[in-house]
């Protein structure tokens, strides 16, 4: 809900012994924190950050973040920590996120980078290995291909990244050899799909001349939208490279949840309405830690900082219901007064 500070927690299915902390960031030493983010100068119309709490918190300085200031602009900053890969290891990636604003159009994600990106020309087209948050709310997580997203603490989004996603497409080139066999595949696959769905009952018209007319076309029941990987028109090539692979280890080659070099978080993003505010952002291995670092953080001041957003906006409400009553006395004085200046002129014709 815009307004209230959501934390958006990539949780992993597995567990660490020892938790490893890569990344940890909760704004607590004021303007210092320039010394650790990097605006990017590859555009000059690109949006400023500042550190505020915004209109409403729990603690004032505790939830102090990075907040958009200019309307309709992109903004681009990062920081950088000491690189990692997270090869068979669980990945979790936490940050919180609040809209003081009427959120119409605009991010409220976080992207990872590699450890070589050039922060101070990052841009839309500056590589990244993943993109989380509002938006795209989704997140790679462990080795096995599995994802887990949370709001609040509670999952909202669980699954494989693999089936989820249909993302077998981007892990094989198809040869030459591999699109011949599709095409005949898809062409026998679609003919054995129809066979399936005449219409037995149905009887060739009287005038039919299959000389002239050729094969008569006979009539199809309707078809179910899915039937064993196969569709009305044939069969999907994804489903049909999926199958033809599935027992060979194409997917290790294709790092969907593994990376080698990370090294840096940002936000590279587009508002047409500023104001949201980032902050606690965390990358660890460890479920359990991050679970405690948002219980600590935004677990605390979550419920002062709603009740001051409550009050601020019955406030809002009492003051705009005494203004629109103002408006209209005011229009009804107003109406009253044009009443007895016309009465007035036409008493002294």
């Amino acid at each position: 809900m815009a307004g209230v500070r959501v934390p958006l927690w990539g949780i992993c299915m597995l567990r660490v012994a020892l938790a490893t902390v890569y990344f940890q960031e909760e704004f607590l030493d004021g303007e210092h924190w320039r010394n650790r983010w990097v605006q990017s100068t590859n555009d000059s119309r690109l949006g400023h950050f500042r550190l505020s709490s915004g209109k409403f918190y729990g603690h004032k300085e505790k939830d102090k973040g990075l907040q958009t200031t200019q309307n309709g602009r992109f903004y681009a900053i990062s920081a950088r920590f000491k690189p990692f890969s997270n090869k068979g290891k669980t990945l979790v990636i936490q940050y919180t996120v609040k809209h003081e604003q009427k959120m119409d159009c605009g991010g409220g994600y976080i992207k990872v980078f590699p450890a070589d990106v050039d922060q101070k020309n990052l841009n839309g087209k500056s590589q990244y290995y993943i993109m989380f948050g509002e938006f795209w709310w989704y997140n790679t997580t462990t080795s096995n291909l599995s994802y887990d997203v949370k709001i609040d603490g509670q999952s909202i989004e669980s699954g494989s990244i693999e089936y989820d996603w249909n993302l077998t497409s981007l892990k094989k080139e198809t040869s030459p050899a591999e699109s011949k066999d599709w095409e005949q595949t898809k062409d026998n696959k679609a003919q054995d799909w129809e066979k399936h769905f005449l219409d037995a009952s149905a009887s060739k018209q009287s005038d039919w001349n299959g000389e002239l007319d050729g094969d008569w076309p006979a009539s199809m029941l309707q078809k179910p939208p899915y039937q064993d990987g196969l569709k009305p028109e044939g069969i999907d090539k994804d489903i049909w490279l999926h199958h033809k692979m599935k027992n060979t280890n194409y997917l290790t080659q294709y790092d969907l949840s593994e990376f080698e070099n990370i090294g840096a978080i940002g936000l590279e993003l587009w508002q047409v309405r500023s104001g949201t505010i980032f902050d606690n952002f965390l990358i660890t291995d460890d479920e359990e830690y991050a679970d405690n670092f948002g219980k600590a953080t935004w677990g605390e001041t979550k419920g002062p900082e709603r009740e001051m957003d409550a009050i601020q906006a019955k406030e809002e409400m009492k003051k705009a219901r005494e203004e629109e009553e103002e408006e209209l006395l005011s229009g009804k004085m107003n109406g009253r007064e044009h009443y007895f200046n016309r009465f007035h002129r036409r008493n002294e014709l």
